[in-house]
């Protein structure tokens, strides 16, 4: 049986990774995508929201007991030490739940496998891929779509400055795939890579 490969997705925030993993996904690829974990983890009944609350308190949860992302996510970026806090809490749980995923690729044979994470490198887990893909644009691209989401300016620093310089990541990576351009060139990269692997 042919082992599986599995490649790391990542890159700066707003610059195309959801869209490149579901082109992904079109072409057969089975992903798993991290912010879909991280949304998991803090339903309700779950114990990781209910060590968020313990830490910033009740103010993070809505009157369905829900967690209110915008408030959790106010507070977090506005402080260096309490998004580390926050991150104690969820990393953790997230990479269990992306590797046991990876353990059920190789369980069904499936040849390729991406797992989409956007601190990949910030959270040194590079390692435990066969390669990674950056998903990179221009700063000014990048601004432009951030803006598209109703974030503030001040917002949109505070994200870009969570992450790493998108140009470190790039030096990292073993596939860029630039999403400057139209959806169609994207897409040719995409389809460029999978035909490498």
């Amino acid at each position: 049986m042919i082992p599986t490969k599995v490649f790391g997705l990542t890159g700066g925030v707003g610059m195309g990774k959801s869209t490149v993993a579901q082109w992904l996904q079109q072409r057969g690829v089975p992903v798993v995508d991290t912010d879909a974990l991280a949304r998991k983890v803090v339903e309700p009944g779950q114990p990781a929201l209910a060590a968020i609350q313990e830490m910033f308190g009740a103010a993070v949860l809505g009157p369905d007991g829900a967690l209110r992302r915008d408030e959790l996510a106010r507070r977090v970026f506005a402080s260096d030490m309490s998004r580390k806090q926050l991150e104690a809490i969820l990393h953790p749980r997230i990479r269990a739940l992306w590797l046991a995923q990876v353990e059920e690729w190789r369980a069904a044979g499936v040849r390729l496998g991406v797992v989409v994470i956007p601190l990949l490198f910030e959270t040194n887990v590079a390692k435990s891929f066969d390669k990674v893909i950056c998903v990179a644009c221009s700063a000014a691209s990048q601004q432009q779509r951030l803006a598209t989401r109703g974030w503030s300016a001040e917002q949109i620093q505070q994200r870009i400055a969570s992450q790493w310089p998108i140009e470190k990541k790039l030096t990292q990576a073993d596939f860029v795939i630039w999403t400057e351009g139209s959806p169609d060139t994207t897409m040719a990269q995409v389809d460029r890579l999978l035909a490498q692997t």
